[in-house]
Formats: structure tokens, sequence, C-alpha cells
């Protein structure tokens, strides 16, 4: 068997290959010659050095040992043969009898019939496959761990040439990561509707590694070791900052991230690559790179989140070794932009220029993760679950993005473009025709007043909701502010951003809801419960009943906020009267010790409910005994009515809200609500759009709140309207039998020339 390449022997190899790169001669040139060093150093027969290129093939672009005439003339696709699936599932692959493996194709131009073992390894930068280096010998050779972990080694000196451009061209590196040239459209899930074009910017924190090959492993370690301590620091101020009453969740967070951060193999790892002869830095993205490559073939959610905890973490350790690493979307140059991301938090978002975001897109979310809420406040267009967008957009591509329909148009044609172009003339002509209807009345034609107002979640939706005539604040989302904060925030800071969202309001009604998290909707320094359906887990009241101090100090600040004016809150998540009794109970005790502590009273205090389990329907009589007033909240009310994930792509259209059975639930809600004198609202994304909550005013409901967006259409709606007939109508359509009511509905608007 041949010899065992030790670790002095791998940096001897990196080193040559440097020389190499540095050295004269073409790409092609340096290409041919790193893999005859390979080959010599590892005593191997054969090296070979596949590229991927557009249409997911990867060609033969260097060897040594195999026929010459095979070089750009053999090419596999992605999971063809042994090197096509080291691609495939970028992982290493060491074989003493390669042909005898399933997965082996034989190619007779390569003449390679006569080698027996074979050691390859992806290519990898950022994260993405961009090749495969492989060497073969005749005999049945028993490859090691160190051989393989060399030629992972060389395989990222191999990527930064493969980048560069010189080997192929750049517009063809752009196809490379799965995209062509051509335009592609790749379809999602609605999180918010509109129209935007823009240019691409790519939502990850880019590295520029200018020295990958270091001579000192000693001197290396050390930097690794100073780094390390400076980010270990920086994780204990934040467990000394994170101090919170009853339980410090935040702090078992920060204590768990702590652990992943002294992850004795993650950093054995890091030492390995440098003593190959890695620069520290280029050490932490080689480690980075193998950890993401390896946890993407996960299916688990919790492995596939922990592979966001050491990406953190490697980030963080670069960013104490190398300095501050800069997002693309910093630059101020590039004009109106559409922000591409696989997932990120609201306080990220907020980050970007807000005069140039015109629209995101996400390749993970669902319409209640936070940053797609953000998103809405800021009245942009928003499509998540986009399948693997970031594979096929590079920064500075143009994007359309069709909120309505969710669908992102990546580089589409110019007659595509100016399509896309008079499509937003036409709608900002409607909006300009809404902004007319802003100081007029939300009144039917037959006299009937109905109460718009927004939901909100940033305080300047407080603004937005002056400006367009709205009637107040219908539900405002108190854990914005929760996951903008890197700590949970304490009664005063809660106190002071309540008292501001009173204060702009200008008497207008607000209706504050209690803090929502849990499920999909994580703070990043609290540790939330997993589960597997997390829309129906641990989360908002449920939440707050188990962790009671949270809703004590919410309420004790929201008591300061009003300061003796009309305060009105609401429980998300309420599924039966018992919990509404548990958590009201909490909020008289904090009325109480306000009140023995001399702090002013609201002089009017309204609480209520979310109607969004329909368990709560069935309790209405003794439930209406104890709220002032009911929100329903169709969002996730007809998620759990239909058994329907409206996350997931597959199935979030297939139940309609104006389905008979939904319409007859409302119905219901409404005529109960009414003959009991208590006012009741609808606060989810049916009442902003034209269409259903006309279908909401033929029900009953005279309160819906929106989007900011929404309330020029819908005000369009209702003053081109007859409630009365409306309602005659419906009452016809409850016994129907059909999948949905909708085309009914919209045949009823168009007879009537009702504006939809």
């Amino acid at each position: 068997m041949a010899r065992i390449p030790t670790i002095p022997g791998s940096r001897r190899l990196l080193a040559r290959v440097r020389d190499i790169m540095a050295g004269a001669g073409t790409a092609q040139e340096r290409l041919d010659r790193i893999v005859a060093i390979i080959a010599t150093d590892m005593v191997a027969e054969v090296c070979s050095i596949y590229v991927l290129r557009a249409g997911e093939v990867l060609e033969l672009f260097a060897n040594t040992g195999l026929a010459p005439s095979a070089v750009h003339q053999t090419r596999l696709n992605i999971g063809e043969g042994l090197i096509g699936n080291i691609a495939r599932r970028a992982r290493p692959l060491a074989l003493s009898d390669a042909q005898s493996h399933p997965a082996f194709a034989y190619r007779p131009e390569t003449g390679e019939e006569k080698y027996h073992s074979l050691a390859g390894v992806p290519i990898l930068r950022d994260g993405r496959v961009t090749g495969v280096i492989a060497v073969q010998n005749r005999t049945r050779r028993h490859y090691t761990e160190e051989e393989t972990e060399s030629l992972e080694t060389i395989a990222m000196v191999v990527a930064e040439l493969i980048a560069s451009g010189e080997l192929i061209s750049s517009d063809e590196l752009h196809a490379v990561d799965g995209a062509t040239m051509l335009p592609i459209t790749v379809q999602g899930v609605r999180l918010n509707g509109g129209l935007a074009i823009g240019t691409a910017i790519r939502h990850e924190r880019r590295v520029t590694i200018d020295r990958l090959v270091a001579d000192n492993p000693d001197t290396e370690k050390q930097r690794l070791f100073g780094a390390l301590g400076d980010m270990h620091g920086a994780i204990d101020r934040m467990l000394e900052a994170s101090d919170v009453a009853d339980g410090g969740e935040p702090r078992e967070i920060l204590e768990t991230y702590r652990m992943f951060a002294e992850d004795a193999g993650w950093l054995a790892r890091i030492e390995e690559a440098i003593e190959t002869g890695l620069s520290a830095e280029a050490a932490v993205v080689k480690v980075r790179n193998d950890t993401r490559a390896r946890f993407r073939m996960q299916t688990d959610p919790y492995l596939r989140e922990r592979m966001h905890d050491f990406e953190d973490l490697a980030n963080r350790l670069l960013k104490h070794l190398i300095g501050e690493m800069v997002s693309p979307g910093s630059r101020a140059d590039v004009g109106d932009f559409i922000l591409v991301a696989r997932n990120m938090g609201p306080a990220e978002l907020l980050d970007y220029d807000r005069t140039h975001l015109k629209g995101l897109v996400l390749e993970e979310g669902s319409a209640t993760t936070h940053v797609a809420i953000v998103a809405k406040a800021l009245d942009i267009p928003v499509v998540g679950r986009a399948g693997e967008i970031l594979a096929m957009v590079e920064n500075l591509d143009t994007i359309v993005i069709d909120g309505d329909n969710a669908e992102v148009h990546v580089r589409p044609s110019d007659e595509a473009i100016n399509a896309y172009n008079y499509m937003l003339t036409a709608r900002a002509q409607k909006i300009a025709a809404y902004a007319s209807l802003y100081d007029v009345p939300a009144e039917t034609k037959d006299g009937i007043h109905i109460s718009l107002n927004v939901n909100a979640g940033l305080l300047a939706d407080v603004q937005n909701m002056k400006d367009i005539g709205a009637d107040g604040i219908g539900l405002y989302r108190t854990e914005i502010p929760f996951m903008e904060s890197n700590n949970f925030p304490d009664v005063d800071r809660q106190a002071d951003l309540y008292q501001r969202i009173i204060d702009q309001s200008e008497g207008k009604p607000v209706v504050f809801r209690t803090l929502d998290v849990g499920g999909d909707k994580d703070l990043p320094y609290w540790k939330m419960a997993a589960g597997e359906n997390p829309a129906m887990g641990w989360r908002a009241v449920r939440v707050a009943l188990d962790r009671p101090t949270i809703l004590r100090h919410q309420f004790r600040a929201l008591i300061r906020a009003a300061n003796g004016r009309e305060l009105r809150v609401m429980f998300p998540m309420i599924t039966e009267v018992a919990e509404f009794d548990a958590a009201r109970h909490i909020v008289d005790q904090e009325i109480k010790t306000a009140e023995a502590r001399g702090r002013t009273l609201p002089e009017k205090l309204l609480i209520g409910t979310m109607l969004e389990v329909p368990a709560l329907a069935y309790q209405m009589d003794a439930l209406l005994e104890r709220v002032d007033f009911v929100s329903v909240g169709s969002n996730d009310l007809f998620q759990f009515l239909f058994a329907s994930d409206r996350g997931s792509p597959v199935i979030a259209d297939r139940y309609d809200p104006l389905a008979p059975a939904a319409l007859c639930l409302l119905a219901d809600v409404a005529r109960r609500c009414t003959d009991a004198g208590i006012p009741f609202s609808v606060c989810g994304e049916m009442a902003g759009r034209p269409l259903d909550a006309m279908a909401l005013v033929g029900l009953g409901f005279r309160n819906l709140s929106m989007a900011t967006s929404s309330i020029g259409p819908v005000k369009a709606m209702i003053r081109s309207l007859s409630a009365t007939e409306l309602t005659e109508y419906m009452d016809s359509l409850f016994s129907s039998s059909e999948h949905s009511l909708r085309e009914k509905l919209r045949e009823f608007a168009v007879d009537h020339g009702v504006i939809i």
C-alpha cells in the first residue's frame, strides 16, 4: 500500500499548489500542473479535476494518467457516476474497488478500466459545489481520512481558480449555481401581494479571504485562539446583559449558544485544517462549508436548525479574525433592489435602505414569520418558499416579484420588463385614485358605516394610519419590538414604546395584542419548545400562561403607557374559555398592584380575545359573558378549520376563505356577537382583500383591520356596495356544497357594479 501523507506532507503539497497559483501561465496550464503534483505527492496514478458548467454538467478540465483526449470531452451530469455522486452529495468518497460500486459509470474514452481505487472530494465555494477532484490507483488502495482531507484542502484553492473566471466565463459562473443566463420563473407562496421590479441583492455575509495558505500553523492557531477568546467574551457579555426574572429563558439559549461555540469537534476540525497549511480564516471557511454540506443532507428540522447555529458561529469567528463583514445590501449604488434570502430576522430587514427596498424573496418563510410581517408593514411584496432561489440569482440580476401570483421572474426579457412596467404604472394610477378616498367615510350605498383599521407592528405604521384616514389600529403586534431587540425588553422599554404608539395615535383606538411568539416565531435570545407542527404548538397565550412574568411585565408596561387613557388589549391563540379566565386573572392582579402603588389606571380598560382556534367557537355563549370584544384572526382560524398548512406550497391555496364552511362559521360568530351586544371584527388577511372583505360585510362584520395598503381598495369597494342587497343574496348560498363561493360573489360584484 502506498504511504500515507503526514500533516507536514500535506502542508508541503498545499505550498506547492499555492506557488503554482501565483506563478505564470494560463489558468488551464496552472490546472494541468496542479493535477500533476497532486498525483505525484499522493502516489496516485491518476488525478482528475472536473469543473461544473452550466446545465449541471461536470466537465473533465484537467487530468494526468487518463487519455489526454478525454479532457474537455468527458462530461457527467450531477448524480451520474461516482464523480456526479460526489458533486450531488457534496461529500468526499473513498473506495478501494470503485468499479464494484453501483454508481460507477464507465467512460471508454478515458481508459480508466485498469484503475480500481478512487478517492474524490467536492470543490466547494460558499457552500456550493463548483467541481470535483479525484485520484485513482490500479491497486485496491484504502485511502485514509488524512488523504481525503488533504484533497479537500487543495479543493479550496482550486475553488478560487474556478471562481476567478479564468477557466470559464463570468457569465457562465452565474449559471453554474443552478441557473442559466436565460430568464427563469420561480414559484413560491404568497406572503404579501404587490408587484415590484429591482436589482437582486443576496442577503448573506460575504467574506473575502486574501490569504488562503499560511506557512506557520502555530501562528495561525494563536490567531484562532485569540479570535475565539474575543468571541467567547462577546457571548459572555450577551449573557451578562440577558438577565430576566422568573425562568431566565434568554440566558438558557445564550448558554446553549455558548456551548456550541465551545464544541470540541468543531474546533478540532478547524485546527486540523490549519495543520494542513490553511490560514486561520481559510480553515474556518473550510469547516463551515463542510458543515453546511453535511447538514444540507439532513431532513430533520432540528438538525437543519443547528446548521444555522454553526454558520452564525463561523461568521462571528471570521468577524473577529478579519473584521466586520459587509452585506451587499449596504451598498448605496444599486438603486431600487429586491432582497433575496434563505431566511432572516425582522431587524436584519430593517437594516436595509427602506427607500430603495422594493421586495423580498425567501427560500423558506411563512406568512407568520416576523420578517414577512415587517415586510407587510413596509408595504412590499413578499414571496416565500421560493425553491432554491439563492442558487439561481446573483447580485445585480434584474428581478420582478409578483406577490399576487407568488412568482419571481429572474432576468426577465426586455419585453417582459416593459409589460411589468406598464402594470406598475397602472397600479400607481389606482393608488392615486384611492388617495382621493382617504378623507371620505367608508360607508356603503345604503348608509352602513364600516370601520377600517390597520394592522401594525412598527411606529411608522401609526403615521401611515393617520395619512390614509384609517379609523385606528385594529391589531398592534407587540412581538415585533421583541424580535428587534438583542435581549428581552424590560418594562421600561416596553412602556416607552407603547406610550409612543398611543401618543402618536392622537385619540384613535389602538388594540394591543399580547406577545404572540412560539411556533415558527422564535425570539433569537430565547429557547422555544420545538415541535413537528409549530403553528399548533407552544405559542402565544400558551407561552404567557406558562411564563406568567412575561404577561405581567407586558401589562405593567401597558398600564403605565396608557397613563389614564383608554387601553384595549386582546389575547392571541385562546383555545378555551378557561385560558381566557387565566389570562384575565393575571391582568386583574396587575391592575390591583398598579392601584396599590398609586399608578394612574386606564380611564377605560377593554379586554378581548382573538378567535383563531375553532374550538373556541363552540364556547361562544360563555366567552361572550366575559369579553369586551372579539377579533377573528382568519389566517390561523382557517388553517386549523381546514387542517391546511398555509405555509405549504402544495396546499396553501387548496381551501378558500370563501368556502361555504368558512362563511357559515363566520356568519355564526357575527350573529352570536350581535345578539350579545359584543363588538367584533376581523384582523386577518381576509379583511384586506376587496372581494373577501365584501363577503364579510355581507355576513354582518362592520369592523375590519388590514394592511395599510389595503385601506384604499377596500374603501372603494365599500362605497360601491349595497350591504342589504349583498346580505339577501348571501343568505341563499350557505347551503351550497361547492368548493368555494368566490366566483358567485365575484359575479354579484360585477352585476351590481361593486369595485373589487
